[in-house]
């Protein structure tokens, strides 16, 4: 191994050593400014540039034969060329300029930022002979910070609430309007869990979340009911994202939280305030309806009366009068149904609920020549609120009738069906009326949508849509009106398993 020591017969180190270590040395600061990632330039004190590195050349654009022996005023926009007087100035008193932020100029015009550590470079003398600069390009860093101070403002000046959580649901931000909304500051909830915010009945709903989000997946508009402060639940909507670090790993979660509850104030007056105007205008309607019965049961109580003495024609005149009174009672209870039944769920086969509608309404179609044709093939009974069943089941049949006022054949058809997985029934009601135009079919189940203004209400499939949904079954509707094969086919698909089976007075 070679010695590091010198010659014990020697006072100082050979000329040629001194010669190789400042070689060396040489060659080592030409290596390190030849790939340094920073602008490494020089310049004499007029301001020439006399020597330019690789990442000058990157980062201006120009390279060593196109700006050595010009002003360095060529890299500095117009208005700012009187920092490089001030910069000689401190450089001529011996000072260095370290980490300065200015803007400078590349070769297509491009304004770029940059950080310049300038130093004075002195000859064997120490006289100050030229100037070194290192200029970084720091304009990602100054866009990634501008980035950074707008999304900051964004933040605090939303109006919806910002805030994120770790993976355990632990509170790790928390804007302004965050404070606003849920009354806590930021020093009282930051390290806190969510759960304080989560009524304890939907404690299971940040489960579901925290697993959705641990799988990459987001949530949008989930509505649901978060606590304040003071106690207060409000309903909010809430969109959650996934939050990943550097490597793409998710470790947390950001959540943005409006509150809707003036909304749904809002939806639940218009609400009323429709269903206000449906029962008014439901009043109307049925009065116009019950007024005919009543004048018919009036006067033939006046003809069974007046023709007492022959019980053939009196029980004639009471019988029609009893129909009547049956279509009164029908009546009645449809009116009842718009306002839902407060009885509890019932087991009860829908064949029988079918066949008691049909019977109701035989006679009237009859009159109007309309022939009802059934297949009731299945007897299973399913949970089920009667009278809202019984109302969608008797509007279908009436609206069949209006759509027949020639005449025509109304089939009734009831089996055993799958759909989607579920076991339930199938009722269909098919009809060889008019027809429904395609402009019209997509607005049936619109509340108040009608295309007889003297008769119809407007609001009959729009409550049977909701009631066979209640029941969790799906309602559709197909029509024709061409010339040869027109008419209309209602299905409705109930399954066995609904909420009444679980929980019947629901």
């Amino acid at each position: 191994m070679r010695s590091s020591k010198l010659p014990e017969n020697s006072s100082e180190i050979p000329p040629e050593s001194t010669d190789f270590r400042f070689e060396n040395s040489s060659l080592l600061l030409e290596a390190v400014v030849h790939s340094s990632d920073d602008a490494i330039i020089t310049k004499n004190l007029n301001g020439i540039v006399t020597s330019w590195n690789p990442a000058a050349t990157r980062i201006f654009g120009y390279l060593p034969e196109e700006i050595t022996g010009r002003s360095i005023l060529l890299l500095i926009p117009d208005r700012l060329q009187h920092e490089e007087r001030e910069i000689l100035r401190k450089l001529r008193n011996g000072e260095v300029i370290a980490h300065y932020e200015t803007i400078r100029r590349t070769k297509d015009g491009r304004e770029i930022n940059v950080l310049l550590t300038i130093s004075p470079v002195e000859d064997r003398t120490g006289k100050i002979v030229g100037v070194s600069k290192i200029a970084r390009d720091v304009t990602s860093q100054k866009q990634s910070d501008q980035l950074r101070f707008w999304m900051s403002a964004i933040v605090e000046s939303s109006d919806d609430a910002i805030l994120s959580k770790n993976l355990n649901g632990i509170i790790t931000s928390w804007n302004q309007a965050a404070e606003r909304i849920f009354g806590y500051t930021e020093a009282e909830v930051l390290g806190k869990s969510i759960m304080m915010l989560i009524p304890e009945e939907l404690h299971a709903e940040e489960k579901t979340i925290l697993e959705k989000l641990r799988a990459g997946e987001r949530i949008d508009h989930f509505e649901t009911i978060r606590l304040r402060k003071d106690g207060e639940r409000i309903n909010v909507s809430l969109t959650i994202s996934p939050v990943r670090d550097a490597s793409g790993t998710i470790v947390g979660a950001s959540k943005v939280l409006r509150d809707i509850s003036e909304r749904k104030r809002i939806e639940q007056s218009l609400l009323q305030a429709e269903r206000l105007a449906a029962s008014g205008k439901m009043a109307a309607i049925i009065a116009h309806e019950i007024n005919n019965p009543l004048e018919a049961i009036l006067n033939l109580i006046y003809l069974a009366r007046s023709n007492a003495s022959d019980p053939e024609q009196v029980s004639a005149f009471l019988n029609t009068a009893e129909s009547e009174l049956v279509r009164l009672s029908h009546i009645a209870k449809q009116t009842l149904g718009f306002y839902r039944e407060n009885t509890g769920a019932v087991s009860f086969p829908l064949d029988e609920l079918a066949s008691q509608a049909i019977r109701i309404y035989t006679s009237k179609l009859s009159a109007a020549s309309v022939v009802i044709k059934t297949q009731l093939e299945s007897n299973r009974q399913i949970m089920m609120k009667k009278g809202e069943l019984m109302q969608v089941i008797s509007n279908l049949i009436a609206n069949a009738g209006y759509a027949m006022p020639n005449g025509g054949t109304l089939t009734i058809i009831l089996k055993d069906a799958m759909m989607d997985d579920r076991d339930g029934l199938l009722l269909t009601l098919e009809d060889n009326g008019c027809g429904i135009p395609p402009a019209n079919l997509k607005k049936i189940f619109e509340p108040f949508f009608t295309t007889r203004s003297s008769i119809g209400t407007g609001i009959g499939l729009w409550v049977a849509k909701q009631f066979i949904e209640n029941h969790a079954g799906k309602i559709e509707v197909q029509s024709s009106t061409d010339a040869i094969s027109h008419g209309t086919k209602v299905s409705i698909f109930l399954p066995l398993e609904n909420r009444y089976s679980t929980n019947p007075v629901s």
